[in-house]
């Protein structure tokens, strides 16, 4: 244990260090909620990496690929077609941002539809939907202590000693704001994806030549995909994919990180290096885990498979780095999580009613952000057993955000009462058939409830585009949102306004 507990605290150190040396005295609450639109490419690409993998993609995805085989690439494509979508939002939302000082995704909804209410559904949904997932992050550090332990630590007592990790790394979140997240997601993303992934390279080797374990070895059934008859439907892995990179940019935590960049050149030259990033560590991820699946040790712990084998291949050392890299994608994930929330918590709900001064929202960000560490870390202590199906249940949910964010970006004709009513509805219908049938829905093909959902949102939004259209002054308002962006694209300065006063 001396070896692989202190291999975690030097890599801890280590982001603590760094984490110090650039320390700086925030001016405004948008330096401390997106980092003064300061960073450049690199720091953008790995922030977002470091945020959209959790610690759980190891645990949880690395345990589907051992068990479902090619079935775990869903996971790959709609993560692909996520970073893809960051070239169509980049340009519209960062020009948005810069010009009328947008800080959360509930700003971009209050300045699209021109009302203070619809930033604070926004904000709910989101961190109402995210709250069971940063609570599974914190559960998943369990079984990186258990494993860490050599199986001396129950599972109860590592889950105790990840949360107290994870929450004493808040400390710097709190401190910090964005500044610090994205500083150490440059840090812990090189480790997590970057050093994770040729770690899996050399894994992928060692199971092929120590263990004789290649693709045309495996059980044909780990090329199975859900077609006709299948219990899952035919179209089911069709849902996991387009809701998947639809729900990508709704989640709060990923959706600022088009606010952090200090340009569009950078997000979209963050999304060129993010992409083979992606696809290499997510190949990488999932092949290995298929190949793993001739490990017996990994079939019958299939969430332990990371670890199992890092530890038959390279001893103890292997394993204290299979436990630094997943311990790295956790603390981003986490990181991101509660920063967006604690933002969105100040800017969104008591901002969004109550006026504050720049210092008095910095307060109140970083006591959120304090009380959501420690409601999370007692959750998370908690014997659970229906979280993850909440978690799965917040999917459907969030994913209603995505008709008034997108079709608000690129279509004029959507108005409030279309995002209110498309919004409120499509999530009561994803949340209703999802408690009514348990995410198998006998009439669905292989559609989730949130497909669903989705559906019932975006009639409601056209419906109202076209029977509610805006009255004269609030198309004037639409018109010139539209034309910031259009100048800009054009090459015209557009300089900074101030934040518009909503109704």
């Amino acid at each position: 244990m001396i070896i692989t507990f202190g291999l975690l605290a030097l890599f801890f150190v280590g982001v603590v260090w760094v984490l110090q040396r650039n320390r700086t005295v925030d001016q405004s609450f948008t330096d401390y909620a997106v980092g003064g639109r300061s960073f450049g490419a690199r720091y953008q690409a790995m922030s977002f990496l470091n945020t959209w993998y959790p610690g759980s993609m190891f645990t949880a995805f690395g345990a589907l690929s051992v068990t479902a085989g090619v079935m775990s690439f869903y996971v790959l494509s709609y993560s692909l077609l996520t970073v893809v979508l960051l070239f169509v939002l980049a340009r519209p939302v960062w020009i948005w941002g810069k010009a009328y000082d947008l800080r959360t995704q509930g700003d971009l909804f209050a300045l699209r539809y021109g009302s203070r209410h619809i930033r604070t559904i926004a904000a709910l949904i989101g961190i109402v939907s995210g709250l069971p997932w940063l609570v599974l992050g914190m559960q998943a550090l369990g079984n990186l202590f258990q494993a860490m332990s050599l199986g001396v630590l129950s599972f109860s007592a590592s889950v105790v000693i990840g949360v107290l990790v994870i929450a004493l790394r808040q400390v710097w979140t709190v401190r910090m704001g964005m500044r610090g997240v994205v500083i150490s997601d440059y840090l812990q993303g090189i480790v997590a994806y970057i050093g994770g992934g040729l770690m899996l390279l050399g894994l992928i080797v060692w199971l092929v030549v120590a263990r004789g374990s290649t693709l045309a070895t495996l059980d044909p059934k780990m090329f199975a995909i859900p077609s006709f008859g299948s219990k899952e439907g035919p179209l089911y892995l069709f849902a996991l994919m387009f809701t998947g990179a639809l729900g990508g940019w709704c989640w709060p935590y990923i959706f600022v990180r088009l606010f952090t960049a200090d340009g569009v050149h950078s997000l979209k030259k963050s999304a060129a290096l993010a992409v083979p990033l992606t696809f290499l560590f997510g190949v990488a991820l999932l092949i290995f885990g298929m190949l793993a699946s001739k490990v017996p040790e990994a079939v019958a712990k299939p969430d332990d498979v990371w670890f199992i084998v890092s530890e038959q291949a390279g001893g103890l050392v292997l394993l204290g780095l299979a436990g630094v890299v997943l311990l790295a994608a956790s603390m981003g994930h986490t990181d991101g999580n509660i920063q967006a929330y604690g933002a969105q918590l100040a800017n969104d709900l008591v901002g969004n009613y109550v006026a504050l001064d720049q210092r008095q929202m910095i307060v109140i960000a970083k006591i959120g952000m304090l009380l959501l560490t420690l409601l999370a870390s007692w959750l998370a202590t908690l014997t659970l057993p229906a979280l993850f199906s909440l978690a799965v249940l917040a999917y459907q949910g969030i994913i209603q955000l995505s008709i008034p964010q997108f079709l608000g970006i690129f279509w004029k004709r959507g108005n409030r009462h279309g995002a209110f009513a498309g919004m409120i509805l499509g999530f009561i219908t994803a949340v209703g058939l999802e408690l009514a049938y348990g995410g198998h829905l006998p009439f669905g093909y292989g559609l989730t409830s949130g497909c669903f959902g989705l559906a019932v949102n975006v009639l409601i939004y056209v419906a109202c585009a076209y029977l509610l259209p805006h009255a004269a002054e609030e198309q004037q308002r639409v018109e010139e949102l539209f034309a910031v962006v259009q100048a800009r694209r054009a090459g015209q300065v557009v300089d900074p306004q101030s934040r518009p006063v909503l109704a």
